[in-house]
Protein backbone atom coordinates (compact mmCIF):
# COMPACT_ATOMS: atom_id res chain seq x y z
CA UNK A 1 0.00 0.00 0.00
CA UNK A 2 2.81 2.57 0.70
CA UNK A 3 3.85 2.75 -2.51
CA UNK A 4 0.83 3.36 -3.98
CA UNK A 5 0.70 6.48 -1.28
CA UNK A 6 4.02 7.50 -2.26
CA UNK A 7 3.31 7.51 -6.11
CA UNK A 8 0.44 10.01 -5.64
CA UNK A 9 1.75 13.03 -3.83
CA UNK A 10 -1.34 15.57 -3.27
CA UNK A 11 -1.85 18.89 -2.80
CA UNK A 12 -3.83 20.62 0.28
CA UNK A 13 -7.22 20.11 -1.30
CA UNK A 14 -6.80 16.31 -1.87
CA UNK A 15 -6.11 16.56 -6.07
CA UNK A 16 -3.49 14.69 -7.36
CA UNK A 17 -0.10 16.76 -7.94
CA UNK A 18 1.51 14.65 -10.58
CA UNK A 19 0.16 13.25 -12.97
CA UNK A 20 -0.99 9.28 -13.30
CA UNK A 21 2.07 8.70 -15.75
CA UNK A 22 4.82 9.55 -13.28
CA UNK A 23 2.93 7.85 -10.68
CA UNK A 24 3.17 5.00 -13.05
CA UNK A 25 6.51 5.16 -13.50
CA UNK A 26 7.34 6.00 -9.97
CA UNK A 27 5.63 2.60 -8.43
CA UNK A 28 6.83 0.59 -11.14
CA UNK A 29 10.16 0.01 -10.00
CA UNK A 30 9.13 -0.98 -6.94
CA UNK A 31 6.75 -2.95 -8.55
CA UNK A 32 9.48 -4.85 -10.45
CA UNK A 33 11.49 -5.58 -7.75
CA UNK A 34 8.85 -7.07 -5.50
CA UNK A 35 8.60 -9.85 -8.57
CA UNK A 36 6.04 -10.52 -11.00
CA UNK A 37 2.03 -10.32 -8.56
CA UNK A 38 -0.48 -13.15 -9.40
CA UNK A 39 -3.24 -11.47 -11.26
CA UNK A 40 -6.04 -12.37 -8.34
CA UNK A 41 -4.02 -10.10 -6.25
CA UNK A 42 -4.25 -7.72 -8.52
CA UNK A 43 -7.19 -7.43 -10.58
CA UNK A 44 -10.69 -7.86 -9.00
CA UNK A 45 -11.47 -11.23 -10.30
CA UNK A 46 -14.85 -9.42 -13.01
CA UNK A 47 -12.90 -7.09 -14.90
CA UNK A 48 -15.33 -6.78 -17.92
CA UNK A 49 -12.34 -4.92 -20.55
CA UNK A 50 -12.77 -7.69 -22.33
CA UNK A 51 -8.85 -7.52 -22.40
CA UNK A 52 -8.20 -8.83 -18.81
CA UNK A 53 -8.52 -12.40 -19.40
CA UNK A 54 -10.93 -12.51 -17.32
CA UNK A 55 -14.43 -13.76 -17.66
CA UNK A 56 -16.39 -11.11 -19.71
CA UNK A 57 -20.26 -10.14 -18.57
CA UNK A 58 -23.16 -11.86 -20.10
CA UNK A 59 -23.96 -9.52 -23.41
CA UNK A 60 -27.68 -9.65 -24.37
CA UNK A 61 -27.27 -6.40 -26.68
CA UNK A 62 -25.82 -3.10 -26.25
CA UNK A 63 -28.58 -0.08 -24.73
CA UNK A 64 -29.06 1.90 -28.07
CA UNK A 65 -26.61 5.24 -28.36
CA UNK A 66 -27.95 7.84 -26.70
CA UNK A 67 -29.98 10.55 -28.87
CA UNK A 68 -28.05 14.68 -28.98
CA UNK A 69 -29.24 16.63 -26.29
CA UNK A 70 -32.64 17.59 -25.27
CA UNK A 71 -34.02 14.73 -27.00
CA UNK A 72 -35.49 12.54 -24.39
CA UNK A 73 -35.79 8.98 -26.36
CA UNK A 74 -32.78 7.00 -24.67
CA UNK A 75 -34.43 7.90 -20.93
CA UNK A 76 -37.65 6.89 -22.14
CA UNK A 77 -36.86 3.42 -23.81
CA UNK A 78 -34.30 3.04 -19.98
CA UNK A 79 -37.84 3.68 -18.00
CA UNK A 80 -39.51 0.49 -20.31
CA UNK A 81 -36.45 -2.24 -18.50
CA UNK A 82 -37.58 -0.95 -15.18
CA UNK A 83 -39.32 -4.09 -12.91
CA UNK A 84 -40.46 -3.33 -9.35
CA UNK A 85 -39.16 -5.55 -6.54
CA UNK A 86 -41.10 -5.36 -3.59
CA UNK A 87 -41.91 -1.40 -4.79
CA UNK A 88 -38.05 -0.55 -5.42
CA UNK A 89 -37.47 -0.15 -8.90
CA UNK A 90 -34.74 -1.97 -10.77
CA UNK A 91 -33.69 -1.72 -14.14
CA UNK A 92 -33.21 -4.99 -16.26
CA UNK A 93 -30.27 -4.69 -17.97
CA UNK A 94 -26.66 -6.26 -18.30
CA UNK A 95 -23.27 -4.61 -16.80
CA UNK A 96 -22.39 -4.22 -20.35
CA UNK A 97 -25.68 -1.82 -21.39
CA UNK A 98 -25.18 0.11 -18.23
CA UNK A 99 -21.79 0.87 -18.91
CA UNK A 100 -22.74 1.84 -22.98
CA UNK A 101 -25.83 4.02 -21.25
CA UNK A 102 -23.76 5.62 -19.04
CA UNK A 103 -20.62 6.91 -21.18
CA UNK A 104 -23.59 7.79 -23.94
CA UNK A 105 -25.67 10.16 -21.39
CA UNK A 106 -22.16 11.49 -20.57
CA UNK A 107 -21.52 12.23 -24.89
CA UNK A 108 -25.29 13.83 -24.74
CA UNK A 109 -23.84 16.12 -21.61
CA UNK A 110 -26.34 14.88 -19.23
CA UNK A 111 -25.61 13.41 -16.03
CA UNK A 112 -26.72 10.44 -13.53
CA UNK A 113 -26.91 8.80 -10.72
CA UNK A 114 -26.34 4.57 -9.93
CA UNK A 115 -27.47 2.58 -7.30
CA UNK A 116 -26.22 -0.43 -7.32
CA UNK A 117 -28.91 -1.75 -4.99
CA UNK A 118 -27.95 -4.64 -2.69
CA UNK A 119 -29.54 -6.83 -0.31
CA UNK A 120 -28.49 -3.96 3.03
CA UNK A 121 -29.72 -1.28 0.34
CA UNK A 122 -33.24 -2.59 -0.45
CA UNK A 123 -33.92 -3.47 3.43
CA UNK A 124 -32.83 -0.11 4.42
CA UNK A 125 -35.75 1.43 1.44
CA UNK A 126 -38.07 -0.43 2.44
CA UNK A 127 -37.30 -0.19 6.08
CA UNK A 128 -36.59 3.72 6.40
CA UNK A 129 -38.51 6.56 4.95
CA UNK A 130 -35.32 8.50 4.70
CA UNK A 131 -33.14 6.34 2.88
CA UNK A 132 -36.23 5.53 0.50
CA UNK A 133 -36.50 9.06 -0.40
CA UNK A 134 -33.18 9.67 -0.71
CA UNK A 135 -32.63 6.27 -2.99
CA UNK A 136 -35.31 7.13 -5.29
CA UNK A 137 -33.63 10.53 -5.89
CA UNK A 138 -31.05 8.14 -8.28
CA UNK A 139 -31.48 7.95 -12.06
CA UNK A 140 -30.49 4.27 -12.78
CA UNK A 141 -30.94 1.25 -10.23
CA UNK A 142 -29.11 -2.09 -10.56
CA UNK A 143 -29.47 -5.25 -9.00
CA UNK A 144 -25.92 -5.97 -7.23
CA UNK A 145 -26.77 -8.90 -5.08
CA UNK A 146 -27.72 -12.36 -6.08
CA UNK A 147 -31.07 -12.11 -3.68
CA UNK A 148 -32.58 -9.42 -5.35
CA UNK A 149 -31.58 -11.53 -8.82
CA UNK A 150 -33.12 -14.35 -7.67
CA UNK A 151 -36.39 -12.80 -6.00
CA UNK A 152 -37.26 -11.09 -9.35
CA UNK A 153 -36.83 -13.91 -10.54
CA UNK A 154 -39.13 -16.01 -8.61
CA UNK A 155 -41.87 -13.11 -9.03
CA UNK A 156 -41.81 -13.74 -13.01
CA UNK A 157 -39.83 -10.37 -13.88
CA UNK A 158 -36.14 -12.04 -14.48
CA UNK A 159 -33.06 -9.44 -14.81
CA UNK A 160 -30.46 -10.76 -17.40
CA UNK A 161 -27.80 -10.48 -14.79
CA UNK A 162 -26.05 -9.05 -11.42
CA UNK A 163 -24.68 -5.99 -12.07
CA UNK A 164 -22.36 -5.12 -9.53
CA UNK A 165 -20.41 -2.07 -8.68
CA UNK A 166 -17.40 -3.89 -7.98
CA UNK A 167 -17.61 -4.62 -11.26
CA UNK A 168 -18.60 -1.40 -12.40
CA UNK A 169 -15.48 0.01 -11.05
CA UNK A 170 -13.44 -2.24 -13.78
CA UNK A 171 -15.61 -2.42 -16.89
CA UNK A 172 -16.89 0.99 -16.64
CA UNK A 173 -13.62 2.62 -16.25
CA UNK A 174 -11.79 0.54 -19.36
CA UNK A 175 -15.11 2.19 -21.63
CA UNK A 176 -14.13 5.58 -20.34
CA UNK A 177 -10.89 5.25 -21.16
CA UNK A 178 -11.81 4.03 -24.50
CA UNK A 179 -13.91 7.40 -24.79
CA UNK A 180 -11.82 9.74 -23.14
CA UNK A 181 -13.74 10.40 -19.97
CA UNK A 182 -11.83 11.15 -16.54
CA UNK A 183 -12.55 9.51 -13.23
CA UNK A 184 -11.92 10.54 -9.66
CA UNK A 185 -12.18 8.24 -6.89
CA UNK A 186 -13.61 9.39 -3.63
CA UNK A 187 -13.27 7.87 -0.20
CA UNK A 188 -12.07 4.86 0.99
CA UNK A 189 -10.39 3.56 3.72
CA UNK A 190 -6.68 5.85 4.19
CA UNK A 191 -4.65 4.87 1.04
CA UNK A 192 -7.04 3.19 -0.67
CA UNK A 193 -8.54 5.66 -3.44
CA UNK A 194 -4.83 6.34 -4.75
CA UNK A 195 -3.80 2.36 -4.57
CA UNK A 196 -7.27 1.96 -6.52
CA UNK A 197 -6.49 4.59 -8.80
CA UNK A 198 -3.06 3.17 -10.11
CA UNK A 199 -4.73 -0.20 -10.29
CA UNK A 200 -6.94 0.99 -12.71
CA UNK A 201 -4.33 3.34 -14.87
CA UNK A 202 -1.74 0.36 -14.71
CA UNK A 203 -4.41 -1.61 -16.45
CA UNK A 204 -6.10 0.92 -18.81
CA UNK A 205 -2.58 3.58 -19.24
CA UNK A 206 -5.04 5.97 -21.52
CA UNK A 207 -7.61 6.33 -18.52
CA UNK A 208 -7.57 9.68 -17.36
CA UNK A 209 -7.38 10.14 -13.13
CA UNK A 210 -9.16 13.46 -12.20
CA UNK A 211 -7.98 12.91 -8.49
CA UNK A 212 -8.35 11.32 -5.79
CA UNK A 213 -9.99 12.49 -1.82
CA UNK A 214 -10.31 10.91 1.51
CA UNK A 215 -11.99 12.75 4.09
CA UNK A 216 -11.11 12.54 7.26
CA UNK A 217 -14.18 11.20 9.94
CA UNK A 218 -16.71 13.21 10.72
CA UNK A 219 -16.11 15.57 7.45
CA UNK A 220 -19.74 15.81 7.44
CA UNK A 221 -20.37 17.92 10.46
CA UNK A 222 -16.69 19.69 9.74
CA UNK A 223 -17.09 22.67 8.10
CA UNK A 224 -13.10 23.01 6.38
CA UNK A 225 -13.78 19.61 5.84
CA UNK A 226 -16.52 19.65 3.55
CA UNK A 227 -15.15 22.77 1.68
CA UNK A 228 -12.23 20.96 1.08
CA UNK A 229 -13.72 17.80 -0.45
CA UNK A 230 -16.35 19.82 -2.65
CA UNK A 231 -13.22 21.90 -3.84
CA UNK A 232 -11.39 18.69 -4.39
CA UNK A 233 -14.11 17.58 -6.24
CA UNK A 234 -15.46 20.14 -8.39
CA UNK A 235 -12.24 22.08 -9.37
CA UNK A 236 -11.58 18.41 -10.65
CA UNK A 237 -14.43 18.59 -13.36
CA UNK A 238 -14.45 14.49 -13.23
CA UNK A 239 -16.99 12.69 -16.47
CA UNK A 240 -17.09 9.76 -13.56
CA UNK A 241 -17.34 10.14 -9.46
CA UNK A 242 -16.61 7.05 -7.62
CA UNK A 243 -17.55 7.53 -4.09
CA UNK A 244 -16.64 4.78 -1.49
CA UNK A 245 -18.29 5.68 1.96
CA UNK A 246 -20.50 2.90 2.56
CA UNK A 247 -24.52 3.36 2.74
CA UNK A 248 -26.35 5.92 3.19
CA UNK A 249 -23.49 8.38 3.04
CA UNK A 250 -21.91 7.82 0.04
CA UNK A 251 -25.93 8.98 -1.45
CA UNK A 252 -26.29 11.51 0.95
CA UNK A 253 -22.81 13.20 0.21
CA UNK A 254 -23.86 12.24 -4.06
CA UNK A 255 -27.14 13.90 -3.44
CA UNK A 256 -25.77 17.00 -2.17
CA UNK A 257 -22.99 17.53 -5.00
CA UNK A 258 -24.33 16.50 -7.94
CA UNK A 259 -26.26 19.93 -8.51
CA UNK A 260 -22.26 20.98 -8.50
CA UNK A 261 -21.70 18.72 -11.44
CA UNK A 262 -24.71 17.96 -13.12
CA UNK A 263 -23.11 16.63 -16.42
CA UNK A 264 -20.76 14.08 -14.21
CA UNK A 265 -22.37 10.69 -12.99
CA UNK A 266 -22.02 9.38 -10.01
CA UNK A 267 -21.54 5.78 -8.25
CA UNK A 268 -21.67 4.42 -4.90
CA UNK A 269 -19.01 1.92 -4.76
CA UNK A 270 -19.15 1.01 -1.12
CA UNK A 271 -16.10 -0.94 -0.56
CA UNK A 272 -14.37 -1.56 -4.04
CA UNK A 273 -11.60 0.63 -3.53
CA UNK A 274 -10.36 -2.03 -0.97
CA UNK A 275 -10.79 -4.73 -3.50
CA UNK A 276 -8.77 -2.59 -6.22
CA UNK A 277 -6.17 -2.30 -3.93
CA UNK A 278 -5.85 -5.76 -1.90
CA UNK A 279 -6.31 -4.45 1.31
CA UNK A 280 -9.61 -6.93 1.20
CA UNK A 281 -9.36 -9.57 -0.67
CA UNK A 282 -12.50 -10.40 -3.30
CA UNK A 283 -14.54 -13.66 -2.78
CA UNK A 284 -13.75 -15.70 -6.13
CA UNK A 285 -16.24 -15.47 -8.99
CA UNK A 286 -17.91 -19.39 -8.39
CA UNK A 287 -18.36 -17.97 -4.74
CA UNK A 288 -20.48 -15.00 -6.40
CA UNK A 289 -21.83 -16.10 -8.61
CA UNK A 290 -23.02 -18.75 -5.86
CA UNK A 291 -24.84 -15.98 -4.29
CA UNK A 292 -22.28 -16.43 -1.03
CA UNK A 293 -19.85 -13.47 -1.22
CA UNK A 294 -21.11 -12.21 1.75
CA UNK A 295 -20.26 -15.18 3.77
CA UNK A 296 -16.96 -14.87 2.32
CA UNK A 297 -16.90 -11.45 3.48
CA UNK A 298 -18.29 -12.45 6.70
CA UNK A 299 -15.35 -15.01 7.61
CA UNK A 300 -13.14 -11.66 6.55
CA UNK A 301 -14.42 -9.44 8.94
CA UNK A 302 -17.10 -11.57 11.49
CA UNK A 303 -17.02 -8.53 13.90
CA UNK A 304 -18.05 -5.50 11.29
CA UNK A 305 -20.23 -7.44 9.52
CA UNK A 306 -22.24 -10.09 11.65
CA UNK A 307 -24.96 -8.18 12.36
CA UNK A 308 -25.74 -7.13 8.90
CA UNK A 309 -25.65 -10.26 7.34
CA UNK A 310 -26.69 -12.54 9.88
CA UNK A 311 -28.96 -10.54 12.00
CA UNK A 312 -30.50 -8.41 9.58
CA UNK A 313 -29.45 -9.58 5.81
CA UNK A 314 -30.63 -13.47 6.54
CA UNK A 315 -34.17 -13.15 7.72
CA UNK A 316 -34.81 -10.00 5.19
CA UNK A 317 -33.41 -12.23 2.39
CA UNK A 318 -35.94 -15.29 3.28
CA UNK A 319 -38.68 -12.68 3.49
CA UNK A 320 -37.79 -11.22 0.16
CA UNK A 321 -37.52 -14.76 -1.50
CA UNK A 322 -41.13 -15.67 -0.46
CA UNK A 323 -43.17 -12.46 -0.92
CA UNK A 324 -41.74 -13.00 -4.20
CA UNK A 325 -43.03 -16.63 -4.51
CA UNK A 326 -46.37 -15.32 -3.10
CA UNK A 327 -46.61 -12.70 -5.97
CA UNK A 328 -45.52 -14.91 -8.99
CA UNK A 329 -48.67 -17.30 -7.65
CA UNK A 330 -51.13 -15.17 -7.06
CA UNK A 331 -50.05 -13.45 -10.25
CA UNK A 332 -50.53 -16.77 -11.94
CA UNK A 333 -53.83 -17.69 -10.39
CA UNK A 334 -55.17 -14.85 -11.85
CA UNK A 335 -53.87 -15.36 -14.83
CA UNK A 336 -55.94 -18.15 -14.64
CA UNK A 337 -59.02 -17.09 -13.37
CA UNK A 338 -59.19 -14.21 -15.97
CA UNK A 339 -58.50 -17.03 -19.15
CA UNK A 340 -61.30 -19.60 -17.88
CA UNK A 341 -63.81 -16.43 -17.67
CA UNK A 342 -63.23 -15.30 -20.84
CA UNK A 343 -63.38 -18.94 -22.15
CA UNK A 344 -66.79 -19.09 -21.00
CA UNK A 345 -70.02 -18.66 -23.18
CA UNK A 346 -71.56 -15.88 -23.12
Amino acid sequence: MLRYVKAFQASSLGLQSISLEEAVLAGRGQLESDGERSESAAVSPLAHDGTSGHPQAESRGGLPAAEPPGDEQSLNRLEDLVVRLSGARLHAITEERCVCHILDELDASRGGWVVTMNLDLLRKFLQQPDCRDLYSKATLFVADGMPLVWACRLQGTPLPQRVAGSNLIWSLSAQAANRCKSIFLLGGNPGTAEAAAFELQGRYPELKIAGTFYPQMGFENNEPQWEMLVAAVVCAKPDIVYVALGSPKQELLIEQLRDKLPQAWWLGVGISFSFLSGDVQRAPVWVQQAGLEWLHRLLQEPGRLGKRYLIQGIPFAIELLARAAVRRFFSSSSTERVTRLSQQPS
